[in-house]
């Protein structure tokens, strides 16, 4: 099997992945244990492999989520094809993490937070949760990141008329 294909190995995590990857846990804690946020927060600092995250990032995510829990959700729910109530825990927190750094970490590209939260739902989710969390941030991105999603897309029928 090619290196391409294979899973990223733990050491091969950006600070930023490993980050996402511990707001995902807080965030499912959250949502399903309905725990209090600083206590989540401080169990969550504690996991194996915390320092090697970027914990400034996770901190705005787990935070930035929760207090804008509400908005995410009204940013997601026309994008569904059932109720909010209905989603999985981890499908949920995933669309919370890619909303959220779609609206706010304006310094990394839309399709790296679609890819990101993408392996995120593979690695975390139900089966087939990533093709589901694929839809909903791909529908979501013209809205929230319209100028750099038109060029993306521009850019890519200049390159598919060369070919």
């Amino acid at each position: 099997m090619s290196t391409a294909a294979a899973p990223r190995k733990s050491a091969a995590k950006s600070g930023r992945s490993r980050s996402r990857e511990f707001a995902l846990q807080a965030l499912y804690q959250h949502l399903v244990g309905r725990n209090e946020t600083s206590a989540i927060d401080t169990f969550t600092r504690d996991l194996s492999g915390f320092s090697k995250a970027d914990a400034a990032h996770y901190d705005a995510l787990l935070h930035g989520c929760v207090e804008q829990a509400d908005e995410l959700d009204r940013l997601i729910t026309p994008l569904l094809d059932r109720k909010l109530t209905e989603l999985s825990p981890i499908e949920h927190a995933v669309m919370w993490i890619g909303a959220y750094e779609m609206q706010h970490c304006l310094d990394v590209p839309w399709r790296v937070i679609l890819n990101e939260c993408i392996e995120l739902a593979k690695s975390f989710g139900g089966t087939d949760g990533h093709k589901y969390v694929n839809g909903v941030l791909n529908g979501l991105a013209p809205a929230l990141r319209a100028a750099e999603v038109a060029a993306d897309r521009a850019s890519g029928k200049a390159r598919n008329a060369k070919d």
